[in-house]
């Protein structure tokens, strides 16, 4: 499970990046079991595209751990607070660079994010470890499934099918204690059953005007001329 501080360094990551002028994803799965990269950004330079990665670490376990290392890009970075870099400095790799995360002393909500980094030490650049195409297409993938995210946060539940509404009521209905918590699967079929009496309710009344139409139509009926004696 992620830490609090470990998703405020992914948001100011991102939001570094995207000042920066670079398409960025976080979390691309690679290829050839190169493994996962934490942030991933696309930079244009003079036409040709430059690949940066990063991989964010909070602890010394986290630094150490036998997790592998996604640096595929031409340019590749740990992602440190001020104090882990202190102490794994000396096991940083020459080639690969250092962002240190510093916090802002008092957030302003009107900024995207809750800090911001130093560039501690700078990345020598490296040939992709990776075919591009095989980059950009994990790239691209990863793009898909974020765009596919805010499109289901857009349209709400009619982006899911009726199948997996009731799995998702049917799990949310077990989590909870009925004696003492609602369960949304029983207010939805009250508000379904509900709406169904309304809209009957409707139906009938429409069928009382039509009813009451046609018998005044037929009150008020001609009759045929009737003959001369």
């Amino acid at each position: 499970m992620k830490t609090a501080l470990t998703k405020e360094m992914e948001k100011a990551l991102y939001y570094y990046c995207l000042e920066l002028g670079a398409m960025v994803v976080e979390e691309v799965a690679l290829p050839k079991e190169a493994g996962i990269v934490d942030t991933l950004a696309c930079f244009s330079r003079q036409g040709q595209r430059e690949w940066r990665c990063y991989e964010l670490k909070i602890s010394k376990n986290d630094f150490y751990s036998s997790a592998k290392l996604s640096f595929v890009g031409h340019y590749n970075y740990f992602v440190l607070t001020a104090e882990l870099y202190e102490k794994v400095k000396a096991d940083i790799p020459t080639e690969i660079g250092v962002l240190v995360y510093r916090p802002y002393g008092e957030h302003d909500e009107l900024l995207p994010a809750a800090g911001t980094f130093l560039i501690e030490k700078r990345p020598q650049k490296q040939s992709l470890q990776l075919e591009e195409a095989e980059i950009l297409e994990r790239f691209n993938a990863t793009l898909f499934r974020e765009v596919r995210k805010a499109k289901q946060m857009a349209y709400g539940p009619s982006f899911f099918s009726t199948e997996q509404l009731y799995k998702e009521l049917k799990r949310r209905s077990e989590l909870k204690d009925g004696l003492s918590e609602e369960h949304y699967y029983d207010r939805f079929i009250d508000d379904i059953t509900e709406q169904k009496i309304a809209s009957l309710e409707e139906e009938l009344h429409a069928l009382q005007q039509d009813y009451q139409f046609l018998k005044t139509k037929t009150a008020f009926k001609r009759r045929p001329t009737e003959p001369l004696e």
